[in-house]
């Protein structure tokens, strides 16, 4: 682990300290979530405002969606937060579609294998209209994919078993936000908030729980907490 690995991971597991001392609720999770987001998204800002100053471009913009079509992972605490936007800005009509789609998505790439997975392409469910529908709430890995081509990015989707048919992305903030969130999930992990990383269709299908109501359970006893068997 580098220094600036640890730095990172010491910043997650530090927010996940404050939360456990305020009480490990749910109003104290989707604030730390919320803080981690800021944090990174400050960092992100730093970086696009250091890269434009040396004439580096950065590809990433509304209406570009090719990364949106990969498999995308999120923590649960972060698909809480996601969860939570949804309820509070979206239809019943709108949630019920949109978890419809993660269970259509889910069919296909739950059942594939590492390899196999990574190569995928899907449609995020929370993809509309070439958008991301829950753009405020959007977990990490998304804030963290910040490309310097636009071309290598459509590349990887048209040919994702092309030998190096990668897209051209920043390595920084990939790995900052890794860190964070490691050091997030530890620190939230050691007061049994079991915070795994999964599938968003994985996650949304959790945070539906078949539409069973699940305002009076205590945050460890949420489906997307659950320990895996």
């Amino acid at each position: 682990m580098t220094d600036n690995d640890k730095v990172f991971f010491n910043d997650g597991y530090n927010l996940a300290l404050v939360t456990n001392e305020k009480g490990l609720e749910k109003k104290s999770v989707l604030q730390t979530t919320r803080q981690a987001q800021d944090a990174i998204d400050g960092l992100v800002e730093a970086l696009s405002g250091e890269a434009e100053r040396q004439n580096i471009k950065i590809d990433c913009k509304k209406g570009c969606s090719w990364c949106c079509h990969q498999p995308i992972f999120a923590t649960g605490h972060e698909m809480l937060f996601v969860w939570e936007f949804m309820k509070l800005n979206f239809s019943e009509e709108n949630i019920k579609s949109t978890v419809q789609r993660a269970f259509d998505n889910y069919q296909k790439r739950g059942r594939l294998g590492e390899k196999e997975l990574l190569s995928s392409k899907q449609a995020c469910p929370l993809l509309k209209n070439g958008s991301c529908s829950v753009y405020p709430a959007r977990p990490l890995t998304c804030r963290i994919y910040l490309s310097m081509s636009e071309p290598s990015c459509r590349t990887f989707y048209d040919e994702p078993k092309k030998k190096d048919s990668y897209p051209q992305l920043f390595e920084f903030p990939l790995q900052a936000g890794r860190m964070l969130n490691e050091g997030l999930n530890k620190g939230l992990n050691e007061k049994e908030l079991h915070s795994r990383e999964m599938l968003i269709e994985e996650g949304l299908l959790l945070a539906h729980n078949n539409g069973d109501e699940m305002d009076s359970l205590k945050i460890n006893d949420l489906p997307l907490f659950a320990k895996p068997k």
